[in-house]
């Protein structure tokens, strides 16, 4: 059974993510399985391993990762230890 529900924004627009994440490319040969807070996520060679700001961690397929971040140099993040 589904139930409509009429749910209207408080606020609209467009966003940015506040703080920067980490990731890594997983250049494994096999597919690697990662327990997500929405559950099990499969990342392939190749992928962007993303760990966010409550220490989570999610793939992501490539062309995604680069369209949707940029790299930063730490010395450009405020108050991050390196």
């Amino acid at each position: 059974m589904t139930q409509e529900t009429n749910w209207t924004p408080q606020k609209s627009g467009m966003f940015r993510k506040r703080v920067p994440v980490r990731a890594y490319r997983y250049e494994g040969t096999a597919p690697l399985v990662i327990h997500t807070l929405e559950g099990d996520m499969t990342a392939m060679p190749g992928d962007w391993i993303i760990t966010g700001i409550k220490g989570e961690q999610y793939p992501c397929k490539p062309d995604i990762f680069l369209a949707t971040y940029e790299l930063v140099d730490s010395a450009d993040i405020d108050g991050e230890n390196n």
